[in-house]
């Protein structure tokens, strides 16, 4: 294995360092941070032959241009962007080879809000807690705590090209700036008001442009509550939907706090987790509730085509 840097040519409007989390320090009031869509970040890590858990770069909304002082085999899953490399198209949700000396400049957005670019040998930022997240509001991990910025060199540990190239079918996206959410009832569902759940499962919620890594803030009908007091604050989770007094709820991402005292109306499961990450400010969520067993029969279709990939990679 050898060592390089991508050089940040242009940042786009928020490129950041992520792995698969700072955990086990919740407790002590570190956030986990990690990929928003953590099945794109790590589909495109299986595809340039990485574990899970090395860092890639999650590129939001407007992607970067980057260049790579050598050889390197790349991925990009996620959203759908006009990828190109030395201004020649190149693949998405594929392993891609690319020569020293490459520019990669992420173009025009097609689909989706969140593109994961993977170098085969991870980016190597300093970890911190073990592990290189950037989580912003702390300015914790990845480079500096923050997001890229122009001039900036990441450091990369680069693979020789496998034999052969390796392709998949990436997370299904939004359309026209929708997507339909399952949620099972959160820990405090009885604390709503009956017609809470019927308008979570009749209406469609506009997230706020206030939305940001921590949680989607959703505009639409208020969602009542049969009680007017507050949890003690607990743990919360990704997806958890919580509610403060006004009735406005708040989608729980990746970026989340540690722990909080607004009641929890429902979660959102984690096969539609990464669909939610796709989303971005001004596009339309709709609820719909499930059973458990739906839940678990969904994560395991959700992951099988990981599972395929990693056999394919452990045999090669």
């Amino acid at each position: 294995m050898t060592h390089g840097t991508i050089h940040v040519l242009r940042p786009g409007l928020l490129t950041t360092v992520q792995d698969l989390g700072r955990w086990g320090h919740q407790a002590a009031g570190v956030p986990v941070a990690g990929p928003m869509d953590t099945f794109s970040h790590r589909l495109a890590n299986l595809l340039v032959g990485n574990a899970n858990d090395a860092a890639t770069l999650e590129i939001t909304l407007l992607g970067p241009e980057l260049e790579f002082d050598v050889p390197a085999v790349v991925a990009v899953c996620g959203a759908e962007f006009a990828v190109t490399c030395n201004g020649q198209p190149i693949a998405t949700s594929a392993s891609v080879p690319i020569p020293r000396g490459a520019r990669m400049q992420f173009a025009r957005r097609l689909a989706g809000a969140r593109a994961y670019l993977a170098v085969g040998g991870g980016v190597r930022t300093e970890p911190l807690l073990g592990s290189r997240s950037t989580h912003l509001v702390s300015r914790m991990g990845g480079l500096d705590g923050r997001a890229l910025l122009a001039g900036d060199r990441l450091p990369i540990a680069v693979k020789p090209p496998g034999a052969e190239s390796r392709r998949a079918s990436g997370v299904p996206l939004p359309s026209k700036g929708r997507a339909r959410l399952r949620v099972l009832p959160g820990a405090q569902a009885d604390w709503f008001a009956p017609q809470a759940a019927t308008t979570m499962s009749t209406v469609s919620f506009r997230i706020s442009p206030r939305s940001n890594r921590m949680g989607f803030r959703l505009e639409g009908p208020p969602l009542p509550r049969q009680r007017n007091d507050e949890p003690i604050s607990e743990p919360l989770a990704f997806g958890a939907i919580q509610v403060p007094a006004a009735g406005e709820p708040i989608l729980l991402m990746a970026d989340r706090q540690t722990a909080g005292g607004y009641p929890k109306i429902a979660s959102v499961i984690a096969a539609d987790l990464p669909l939610a990450a796709q989303l971005a400010p001004g596009d339309f969520i709709e609820f719909s509730f499930c059973s458990r067993h739906e839940a678990a029969a969904a994560l395991i279709a959700r992951e099988r085509p990981l599972l395929r990939i990693a056999d394919q990679t452990s045999g090669a």
